[in-house]
């Protein structure tokens, strides 16, 4: 399933067919007669939801936990229309006995293999994350820093649960007091100057901006190690502290390199500039084979 760039639009693209979707609980949830209507020959969608119900009455019973009836624009205005996310969507497709569906059931049999796997031997779901990431056109030099950073994150994110962080909005709150120290904006306001919506923010900085998100979070991490702290407000201290010690050294940079650190650039934008240099210097080489 794959979407265009702007992440605001309603409409995914299933293989050349049009799946409506909406933005609920931070994440996607798709129309399920949509992805049914691709995947079977049926002339009644629903009737067919209803049987296939009938014949899983697992799938049955767990109906109301997976599926949400939620407003989807449509050519006739809003309509209540029942709604999964990518995981309820999957379990759906587990009842569906239809050779459109297969490819789909083998993908999982092989994710779920994978993460069998990943759990025996760690290094393989770092390996599987380098070679997703390059797939998507980063530089390894950037990949490697990305992984390292992801690995520094988790160990912060352990010490913050040990310590009584438990609340999702505690470690969103801890996270962007190391922002705002280390690079001078919120981690909202830094997604508005790349433009971005709801992509990964950390997707999307250069090497120096996660070179100084590790540091930041790095040292956090050792002042809380260090000073054995306990609870929300001490670790709350230490992360302004981290990301001050990051911010720091981030503006001693810039006075070095004689720009900012932040940077308005996003990965969107690069691929962008990429294409267009390619581009470029194909018309050139078309140019000059002509003129020949």
């Amino acid at each position: 399933m794959t979407s265009n760039k702007d992440s605001e639009t309603h409409i995914a693209i299933f293989k050349g067919k049009s799946i409506r979707r909406v933005w609920y609980a931070e994440r996607w949830w798709f129309v399920i007669e949509d992805i049914i209507s691709y995947l079977v020959d049926s002339s009644d969608i629903k009737q067919y939801i209803q049987k296939m119900k009938q014949r899983d009455e697992s799938l049955s019973e767990a109906w109301v936990q997976i599926v949400h009836t939620l407003l989807i624009q449509t050519s006739g205005g809003k309509q209540s229309m029942n709604c999964a996310d990518t995981e309820g969507i999957f379990r759906v497709i587990q009842s569906i006995p239809s050779k459109k569906a297969e490819p789909f059931k083998r993908w999982l049999a092989k994710v779920g293999y994978e993460r069998i796997q990943e759990i025996e031997n760690p290094e393989l779901a770092q390996d599987r994350m380098k070679d997703l990431y390059e797939k998507k056109g980063y530089s390894k030099e950037w990949v490697d820093k990305r992984i390292r950073g992801i690995a520094i994150r988790q160990n912060l994110t352990d010490e913050w649960g040990n310590r009584g962080i438990k609340e999702k909005i505690e470690y969103a709150i801890l996270t962007d007091e190391i922002a705002r120290a280390t690079f001078g904006v919120s981690i909202e306001e830094h997604k508005k100057l790349k433009k971005l919506e709801r992509a990964n923010l950390r997707d999307h900085m250069d090497e120096l901006e996660l070179i100084f998100s590790m540091l930041g979070e790095k040292v956090t991490t050792e002042i809380t190690i260090n000073k054995d702290l306990e609870g929300f407000d001490e670790c709350a201290v230490a992360a302004r502290q981290g990301g001050e010690v990051a911010g720091n050294a981030r503006k001693e940079a810039e006075e070095k390199i004689g720009r900012s650190v932040v940077s308005e650039e996003n990965y969107f934008d690069e691929r962008e500039k990429d294409k267009k240099k390619k581009k470029k210097k194909l018309n050139k080489l078309i140019l000059e084979a002509v003129s020949v």
